[in-house]
């Protein structure tokens, strides 16, 4: 049983041979794989025997489904719920049970309950509430949670630990707790946020053609006057309550029933914006916050527009090209097809746009054919692809079969088994559009007004601009009154500056927005790696894992403002080995330094990362 430490020397756990001043100072300066498509068409033929495998499985008990969906060792879970071990913790006010394993080492699970509005009682008179759920790995040294959120909105916290609690313990250290959690409305939280009451009617009525900006804007115009509707409907009072400042106070909650007195914090993409909101709220409880792959808090919540996402967006596809053709045609196989990024370029664009008005038609079997077109490609392939340049190797190989005449490894990876909208839409669609600036008083009353303010927009901010087609719709006829009164501010002053983390070229939350981030709050210190893809974890540097740790556990700042990390190796179109292992692509001479540059290696090359579109 730990007890609340608050002199922060008792935090600084030793790391793997050595204290955590051991590794050297850095220098101051929401798709599938086209293996999982496949899948889909061969699953027929192997039915008999995944039934059976089920069937053995589930005999045997050793290896369940978790609560989160995602398949984790679980022989907990198989014990009688009267031999189930409560696991309680001094100074903590709740009760936790193992719930599965995590690189063998075994995680609780718990739920909290919070107000529906943390900041209104009376609006909670008849017990309305949230559920929340609760996951925490523990660090062997640990006298402290770090609250972690993995993006979204609509992003689950509980499988964020699952999938990645490993890695981010190796970088993080043994020094703190990794505590995550589904926010209100989110994933396994309780009510969920849900434009639909049940499945049957989200399989008749969320499928909508969205792709052309003018052609489909009728259809779409009329489809979203419905579907806003029945957002509001399905959730009634709890709609408006599912925002981000509801969240950030809940996470108070959090630190209350753990008995911790501050936040510490890392939350990526989205979460960027709970931790600038938490910061800015509750300053004098956010201790260690960490902001990483940034999001403009005030376009996020002022402007109509979000008028930064999308700044580095078309750089990001620039460096695509160039990588390739650094990597040449045994590592890319785009790289045969053109003798300059310009050639290849312009050829790429042409070939995709042709299918705005000649889509392909795929045919394999009688249950998996369909049709290859523009928005496909475009927007469901290269776009999400430019999150991570681990995506890249099979970006290219796709996009080169296309140039080549066959569409069907494109085909498979884009447009296959192409899903309707899904809760977790339906939850990044509240949060966003209950945070910010939404409702027919602050847009163009008629159809295409919106489109005229909307195609300025798109056309100046970025070859993927109108990606955001049924975003705006939405946000324009949008319902449900906005119920915070959440202001972003500058110069807020926390108990300690936080800690802001960016590559230089990240997709959809770029440079400029974190330097906005940097300017808001008093006394934060940036730190850049030089790399493109979403988030720091997108290209390993064991120089940010210094930075991270330093902040963390003795609450050290870089000494300048803005200070830049390398990527370590070479991070593009590096193929694994045969066994599909992560090869070290440098050496490191300490051990600790080689963990650490093995679990970022894992992060950057996990092509299921799970974030949506934050």
């Amino acid at each position: 049983m730990t007890a609340i430490v608050t002199d922060e020397k008792q935090l600084q756990a030793p790391l793997l041979g050595g204290a955590p001043s051991s590794l050297p100072r850095p220098p101051h300066h929401q798709r599938n794989s086209s293996r999982q498509r496949l899948w889909r068409v061969l699953r027929p033929l192997i039915a008999i025997w995944a039934l059976s495998s089920l069937l053995y499985c589930c005999a045997s008990n050793l290896i369940r489904l978790g609560n989160y969906g995602v398949e984790i060792s679980n022989r907990h879970s198989a014990l009688p719920k009267h031999h189930e071990r409560l696991l309680k913790y001094d100074g903590e006010h709740i009760s936790w049970k193992t719930c599965g394993t995590v690189a063998d080492r075994d995680v609780e699970c718990s739920t909290i309950d919070v107000p529906m509005d943390q900041f209104n009682a009376s609006n909670n008179a008849n017990g309305q509430h949230f559920s929340i759920p609760l996951i925490r790995m523990r660090g062997k040294n640990a006298t402290r949670s770090i609250l972690l959120n993995p993006g979204g909105p609509g992003g689950s916290g509980s499988n964020f630990l699952y999938r990645k609690g490993a890695q981010l313990n190796t970088i993080i250290g043994e020094g703190f707790h990794l505590l995550s959690f589904d926010p209100r409305g989110i994933n396994e939280s309780r009510p969920a946020a849900s434009c639909y009451p049940d499945p049957p009617a989200r399989h008749d009525f969320s499928a909508v053609r969205d792709k052309k900006v003018v052609e489909d804007s009728g259809e779409l115009w009329a489809w979203t006057a419905n579907y806003v509707r029945s957002c509001a409907d399905t959730m009634g009072e709890y709609a408006p309550h599912i925002n981000t400042p509801q969240t950030a106070a809940d996470m108070n909650s959090i630190l209350d029933a753990i008995g911790q007195p501050e936040l510490y914090y890392w939350g990526f993409s989205y979460g960027t914006l709970l931790g600038q909101t938490y910061a800015t709220l509750f300053p004098d409880r956010a201790r260690r916050v960490i902001i990483d792959g940034v999001a403009n808090q005030f376009d996020w919540y002022d402007h109509p527009l979000d008028l930064e996402e999308l700044t580095d967006t078309d750089a990001v596809f620039a460096g695509f090209l160039d990588e390739c053709l650094k990597a040449g045609p045994g590592n890319c196989s785009l790289a045969s097809l053109a003798s300059s990024k310009d050639e290849l370029s312009h050829n790429l664009i042409a070939a995709v746009a042709k299918l705005r008005d000649e889509p392909v038609p795929v045919y394999l079997n009688s249950t998996a054919h369909g049709v290859l077109d523009f928005w496909a490609v475009w927007h469901d392939g290269i776009f999400p692809a430019l999150y991570k340049p681990a995506n890249w190797p099979e970006l290219a190989t796709n996009l080169a079969s296309l140039l080549q005449g066959n569409a069907t490894a494109a085909f498979l990876s884009y447009a296959f088994d192409r899903n309707a909208w899904n809760e977790s839409s339906d939850a990044f669609r509240f949060v966003s559009l209950n945070d910010g600036v939404s409702g027919p008083a602050h847009w163009p009353k008629d159809r295409l007004g919106l489109v005229a303010k909307l195609l300025p927009h798109f056309n100046s901010t970025s070859m993927f601009g109108d990606n955001e087609l049924s975003h705006y719709f939405a946000k324009q006829a949008w319902p449900i009154p906005r119920s915070h009164g959440f202001v972003p501010q500058n110069g807020v002053q926390t108990v300690h500056p936080l800690l802001i983390l960016s590559t230089t070229y990240d997709p959809v939350c770029p440079l400029v927005s974190a330097r906005s981030a940097h300017k808001a709050f008093e006394g934060s210190k940036l730190v850049e790696v030089k790399g493109y893809g979403h988030c720091s974890l997108a290209v390993p540097s064991v120089c940010i894992a210094r930075y991270v740790r330093e902040f963390l556990y003795e609450g050290r700042l870089p000494e300048e403002d803005h200070v830049q990390c390398e990527v370590d190796g070479e991070p593009y179109f590096v193929k694994p080995d045969e066994g599909g292992k992560v090869v070290p692509t440098v050496v490191f001479e300490g051990e600790e330094e080689r963990r650490i540059h093995l679990a970022q290696l894992e992060l950057a090359r996990d092509l299921d990362w799970g974030f949506r579109r934050w």
